[in-house]
């Protein structure tokens, strides 16, 4: 799978950009999500915390990447 990421043109710093804008989207939406809907902070914390957990996928996508970029 990471070699057909890798032939498909991904590359280690994309993931890793991705990485990083999930904590900042995890924000965002933990933010807005407080503000704009009615449900509380409980809400808010599910938003932000399902977004965040994206980062480190993106992060070790990012590091087998780099692996693969090295083997070439």
């Amino acid at each position: 799978m990471i070699a057909k990421l890798s032939n498909a043109g991904v590359t280690s710093e994309m993931a890793y950009a991705a990485g990083v804008a999930s904590i900042g989207l995890s924000v965002a939406t933990w933010l807005l999500s407080k503000k704009k809907e009615s449900a509380g902070t409980d809400r808010a914390d599910r938003w932000g915390l399902f977004i965040g957990e994206w980062a480190p996928t993106f992060f070790a996508l990012g590091v087998a990447l780099r692996l693969e970029e090295g083997a070439e």
